[in-house]
């Protein structure tokens, strides 16, 4: 295997900077969540990794080598919008779509039969996609990607109008995937879903990408805040015994969620708090994915116009 690299994209439509130097990678093995707001970018990435757009510049590599069709035959794609031929059946669709990238007829029916099982849609071969619900139409959309035993996979919101038990199944199959090697590059809006699955998150903004890397590591991004409960004390927005270097963000009850301003200055709070009474919980905020995603793109009514390129978060 090896890794699919997104180097220095920009892409206009007249006016409009659809991306501005978008650069990423995604790596073996590894899930790669790519998330961002409506008209962000990331299916204009998409496209453009598939062959299906050209970009103004840059350039995407799979092991080092820039994609031409000989590879892209070795992705599996899966877009937004269903393409599928909605009165063909979905195991004669299945067959005929990996005969296209070369596989055999037995091979073909083989993948068909293996893929329709694991996504549960087996007992629906023989129906054509058109009678099938949304759900099991996704289902059939994510088989059309693996049929052939792609190299990478790329899926555009492959979450989309799945029921909670749908979602379990794709979920194990992306890992499974990953497991084997496969790059996994997908979108989502499910910022919960992108934190539990992804080894990794990209967030693009106004077609740039403003951030890469694991949750934790994006956590670092902005102020760190902590916090701190000393039962029983006062019920003030900012009791007496927080000391000045701090910032108060938040209060419920005895809880006090803070912002240190000078390096260190949790644990004067720390120190502060103990001499209030007993501290039944101090420690640092576990911020969610949509809390960091929604600091992350704040500013973009304020980007500049110039070609941004990715940074890389650390922890």
């Amino acid at each position: 295997m090896g890794t699919l690299e997104i180097d220095g994209l920009t892409k206009s439509y007249g006016s409009r900077k659809a991306l501005r130097g978008t650069s990423f990678d995604v790596r073996s093995g590894e899930i790669f969540g790519f998330v961002g707001s409506n008209g962000a970018g990331k299916s204009t990435t998409m496209r453009i990794v598939l062959g299906v757009l050209m970009p103004d510049a840059g350039e995407v590599r799979w092991a080092g080598r820039p994609v031409d069709h000989a590879l892209r035959r070795r992705i599996g794609y899966m877009p937004e919008e269903r393409g599928l031929y909605p009165k063909m059946k979905v195991g004669e669709q299945l067959v005929y779509l990996a005969r296209l990238h070369g596989l055999s007829k037995a091979e073909s029916v083989a993948s068909m039969e293996r893929w329709t099982s694991t996504l549960g849609v087996d007992e629906r071969r023989e129906d054509e996609v058109q009678k099938l619900s949304l759900g099991n139409q996704q289902r059939v959309q994510l088989a059309a990607a693996l049929v052939h035993d792609p190299e990478i996979l790329v899926l555009d919101e492959p979450f989309s109008g799945l029921d909670p038990v749908a979602v379990d199944v794709m979920s194990g199959v992306l890992r499974e995937r990953a497991d084997a090697g496969v790059p996994v590059l997908f979108s989502s809006h499910q910022l919960e879903l992108v934190e539990a699955l992804c080894d990794r998150v990209g967030i693009i903004a106004a077609g740039a990408m403003d951030a890469v890397g694991t949750v934790e590591e994006l956590r670092s991004i902005g102020n760190p805040q902590w916090v701190v409960d000393v039962p029983g004390t006062s019920d003030a927005s900012t009791p007496a015994w927080v000391p000045d270097d701090v910032r108060v963000v938040g209060r419920s009850g005895s809880r006090i969620t803070f912002e240190p301003r000078t390096p260190g200055s949790e644990q004067t709070v720390l120190r502060a708090a103990l001499a209030q009474g007993d501290v039944t919980e101090f420690a640092r905020v576990r911020r969610p994915l949509t809390e960091l995603y929604r600091d992350v793109v704040r500013v973009d009514a304020d980007r500049p116009t110039d070609p941004t390129t990715a940074t890389e978060a650390s922890a």
